[in-house]
C-alpha cells in the first residue's frame, strides 16, 4: 500500500473524532514568503494536497487550505536584493515591505504570486489565503484575547514542554509600533482587557533597532499577532484543522509541534489535535535551503527544469520521512525519468502494486491508458547535442516502428527539457560537442589503442548499417581480441571524437554517427605519429 493510502486509511479509522468545517475535513499548510520560495516548501504542499485529494477520492469530503504568511516580519534581506534599500525595512511585516518590482501589492505578494503559479501548474489543488486578511478580519481576535489572559499558563507550557523559560512579564503578543511600523522590537508590557501597552525596544534583537517609542494600542483587528508557536495552536482552533503535518525539525520531542499541541489542548481547549504527518527535508545537493538567504534552487527553478508529471513524481515518490535529495548538476534528472518510465510500464502492464498506484497519483488519477514507447532521457540528452542526427528517426529505429502522435509529443517534450538541463546544470559526462577535427589530445595514442581503432575502422567500412547493439558487441569483441584495458579503448574513442576521455555509451553513440565522418576521423587518428 502506497504511503498516502496508509495515511488516509489511518485517518478514516478515527473519522468520527476528526473536527469538521461545513462537513469537510480541513487539511492545512503554510509558507512565510520572505523571498524566492525554495523548492523544499513544495514537499508540504505535495503531501497535504495528495492526502486531501485521496480523501475526496475515497468519498470523504476534504478541503486543503494553504496560508501565504505575509504577517511575519522581514528578519533578513535576501542576498539577491539591494541590501541598503531593504535594511530599513527589517522588523516590519512582510505586507508592509515594498515589492521589488514596485508593482505588486507588497513584498510577500510579489514572491507569493510566482510560488502559487508553480503550485497550480503542478496541479496541487489548494485554497489560498493570506494571514494578514485573517488577522484584520478579526478571526484571530478571540484567540489573542484568550492567549493574553492565559499568559502565565503559556509561559509554563513553554518551560515544561521545551525547556524555554520566558520572563515573568512576557506576554504572548507582537504589536506593530505606531511610530516606526516595526513588530520585531516591540515588547508588550500589560493588557487591561481592551488595550495593551508596549515599548519599541532599541536592543530587542541584534539585527535591527527599535525606535524607543512607548504607547498603547488595541491588540485586535490586525494590530497585534501571536508568537509563532502560540499562533500555530490558535490556527488549529480558528480553522478547525483536522490534518496538518510539518517538517521533522518541528516535530522532534519538545519541539514546536509539541509546544503548539500543548497550548492547543490546555489554552484553546482543543480535544482532538490535528493528525500530524512529519516529513523529511527536501535537499539540494545534500544541503537544506533558506528562502531569505537565497541558497539552493527555488520552486520555480526546479519546476521549470522538469515536465509536470516528473515534478509531481519527484515530490510524491518517497515516503514523507524519506529525504528528497535533488541535485540538478548530477544524475538526479536522468534517474528521475528512468524511474518514471519504470512505474509507467508497471501501470501499463496491469501490475497491482505501488508503482501503478503512484503513476495514477502522478497523473492526478487520470493516467494515460495507452501503452507508449518512452525514449530514455539520457539518450535524448546525447542526441539533442548531435545536429546531424534526426532524433525522431533514431528513436523510431529503437522502437522498431514509427512513433505515434503521443510518442512524438513525449519525445519532443523530453528534447526541450534535455536542452534546458544541458544548458544550465548537466554534469560534464552528459555534455559534449563533436569536434570538427582531430583534437590535439588525441594525437598521442598508444600503439595498442591504434590497433584497436584499426579493427574498429575495418568493421565500420565493411558494414552497411550498424545498430547500437551490433556496435556494442563489436567493441567488446575488439576488447577481448586485443586484451586492451577498457578505459584505454573507450578513452581513445572519446578523445578522437569529443576531445575528452569520457562520453555517452560508446556502442550506441558510434552507431548514430555519420559513417563517412567516423571513418575519416578513425583514419586521421591512425595516421598520426606517437
Amino acid at each position: 500500500m502506497l504511503w498516502v493510502d496508509k495515511i488516509v486509511s489511518d485517518i478514516c479509522k478515527n473519522i468520527d473524532k476528526c473536527p469538521k468545517s461545513n462537513g469537510a475535513l480541513i487539511v492545512r499548510d503554510e509558507k512565510t514568503v520572505s523571498g524566492k520560495v525554495h523548492v523544499g516548501s513544495m514537499r508540504g504542499v505535495a503531501i497535504h494536497s495528495i492526502i486531501s485529494d485521496t480523501l475526496n477520492d475515497e468519498g470523504v469530503k476534504s478541503k486543503f487550505l494553504y496560508e501565504i504568511n505575509d504577517f511575519d516580519p522581514m528578519d533578513d534581506v535576501p542576498s539577491y536584493l539591494d541590501q541598503n534599500l531593504y535594511k530599513q525595512h527589517l522588523g516590519k511585516r512582510l505586507e508592509d515591505v515594498p515589492s521589488p518590482d514596485g508593482k505588486a501589492k507588497n513584498f510577500a505578494e510579489y514572491y507569493a504570486k510566482d510560488y502559487i503559479e508553480v503550485i497550480q501548474n503542478a496541479e496541487f489543488d489548494a485554497e489560498f489565503y493570506r494571514l494578514s486578511d485573517v488577522y484584520k478580519s478579526g478571526k484571530m481576535d478571540k484567540a489573542i484575547d484568550i492567549a493574553l489572559r492565559n499568559a502565565q499558563k503559556i509561559r509554563e507550557i513553554y518551560k515544561r514542554v521545551s525547556g524555554s523559560e520566558k520572563p515573568n512579564d512576557w506576554l504572548p503578543l507582537n504589536v506593530k509600533c505606531k511610530h516606526c511600523g516595526k513588530i520585531s522590537a516591540t515588547k508588550v508590557t500589560s493588557f487591561d482587557g481592551n488595550k495593551v501597552t508596549y515599548t519599541c525596544m532599541q536592543d530587542a534583537v541584534n539585527w535591527m533597532k527599535g525606535c524607543g517609542y512607548s504607547g498603547e494600542i488595541n491588540p485586535f483587528g490586525g494590530n497585534g499577532s501571536l508568537p509563532w508557536k502560540v499562533e500555530w495552536a490558535a490556527k488549529f482552533a480558528v480553522f478547525n484543522v483536522a490534518i496538518e503535518g510539518g517538517g521533522k525539525d518541528h516535530c522532534t520531542k519538545g519541539g514546536s509541534r509539541d509546544v503548539a499541541n500543548a497550548i492547543a489542548r490546555e489554552v484553546f481547549n482543543i480535544t482532538t489535535l490535528p493528525y500530524n504527518v512529519p516529513y523529511e527535508f527536501f535537499l539540494i545537493g545534500g544541503a537544506k535551503m533558506s528562502s531569505s538567504k537565497g541558497r539552493g534552487s527555488s520552486a520555480r527553478e526546479v519546476s521549470d527544469l522538469l515536465p509536470k508529471k516528473i515534478f509531481r513524481f519527484l515530490l510524491l515518490s518517497k515516503k514523507p520521512m524519506q529525504a528528497i535529495n535533488f541535485d540538478p548538476g548530477g544524475d538526479t534528472i536522468p534517474v528521475l525519468f528512468d524511474q518514471y518510465d519504470k512505474i509507467a510500464k508497471s501501470f501499463w502492464n496491469g501490475d497491482n502494486d505501488d508503482f501503478t498506484r503512484l503513476f495514477e497519483l502522478v497523473h492526478k488519477f487520470n493516467p494515460p491508458k495507452s501503452k507508449m514507447y518512452l525514449p530514455r532521457f539520457s539518450i535524448v540528452a546525447v542526441l539533442s547535442q548531435m545536429p546531424h542526427v534526426n532524433i525522431e528517426n533514431e528513436f523510431a529505429k529503437m522502437k522498431g516502428q514509427p512513433l505515434n502522435d503521443e510518442e512524438l509529443s513525449e519525445l519532443r517534450e523530453r528534447i526541450a527539457f534535455a536542452k534546458r538541463w544541458l544548458e544550465k546544470y548537466a554534469p560534464e559526462k552528459y555534455v559534449f560537442k563533436l569536434q570538427n577535427k582531430l583534437p590535439e589530445s588525441a594525437k598521442n595514442l598508444s600503439n595498442e589503442q591504434k590497433h584497436a581503432l584499426a579493427l574498429l575502422l575495418d568493421f565500420v567500412k565493411n558494414s552497411k548499417e550498424i545498430s547500437g547493439q551490433e556496435m556494442h558487441t563489436k567493441l567488446h569483441d575488439i576488447k577481448r581480441e586485443t586484451n586492451i584495458n577498457p578505459k584505454d579503448l573507450f578513452g581513445a574513442i572519446y578523445l578522437i571524437l569529443l576531445g575528452k576521455d569520457n562520453g555517452p555509451k560508446a556502442g550506441w553513440f558510434l552507431s548514430v554517427l555519420d559513417k563517412k565522418m567516423l571513418c575519416s576521423r578513425l583514419e586521421e587518428a591512425l595516421n598520426t605519429s606517437v
